[in-house]
């Protein structure tokens, strides 16, 4: 009937508009590649608690204003779990934004050069989610006596306690962040910060890089035989 045929018109508008204002959120986000939690290799980790992981998607902890720490080796999944988040948030119209700490480090000192510091702190401070992916990956810069990395992500995490949730992830012994952030002192109270607020998942086992790269090798012996 005609009036089936409005209702399926106004469906699929009301579709085509989410789906633009998730594109929308998700080129703004700072992220450039899509990643869900359906392409996560559970069964390559068992010693993670899919559990926990799964929990983290209904999204609540931005309501309760909790932060996130993903801890572990090197090739484990932390990225792309934070990083299906980032498409999760987009999906569910909040505001969110994702930056390797390395970038996000080198942006505030940009801002030091010309005098636009405090607006890009205010930039990182505004999103719900926050995410901070590689904490302890990337050489950081620091020029003379400006402030350590440390006093940038203590700073940017203290303007965000209790107002909205950041997520990071670091493939680095929180011992040793003292040495990589600049300062020993301040990475303490940021790494105090966050153990208030933040759900902690470890997760230890052999990297998934690793393993795609002696599959691939294996292919391509193959093919060459």
């Amino acid at each position: 009937t005609e009036l089936v045929s409005i209702e399926r018109l106004l469906a699929a508008a009301a579709a085509l508009k989410r789906q633009h204002s998730v594109e929308w959120r998700f080129n703004g986000s700072g992220l450039k590649v899509k990643k869900t939690l359906a392409t996560f290799d559970f069964n390559f980790q068992p010693k993670l608690d899919r559990h926990a992981v799964m929990e983290l998607f209904d999204l609540s902890f931005l309501a309760r204003i909790e932060d996130l720490l993903l801890t572990g080796d090197t090739g484990t999944g932390k990225s792309h779990i934070l990083q299906a988040l980032v498409l999760k948030a987009c999906e569910q119209e909040v505001m969110v934004r994702y930056a390797r700490c390395v970038d996000l480090v080198d942006d505030l000192y940009a801002g030091l050069a010309d005098n636009t510091y405090e607006r890009r702190m205010r930039h990182w401070c505004r999103p719900a989610l926050l995410i901070i992916d590689d904490v302890g990956l990337g050489q950081l810069k620091r020029r003379g006596d400006e402030p350590t990395a440390a006093h940038m992500l203590f700073t940017l995490l203290d303007r965000r306690h209790m107002v909205a949730s950041t997520a990071i992830t670091s493939n680095i012994l929180l011992s040793d962040w003292g040495k990589y952030l600049g300062d020993a002192t301040l990475a303490g109270v940021v790494l105090d910060r966050l153990a208030a607020t933040a759900t902690r998942i470890d997760i230890r086992g052999p990297s998934y890089r690793q393993h795609l790269g002696r599959l691939r090798a294996s292919a391509q012996a193959a093919a060459a035989t």
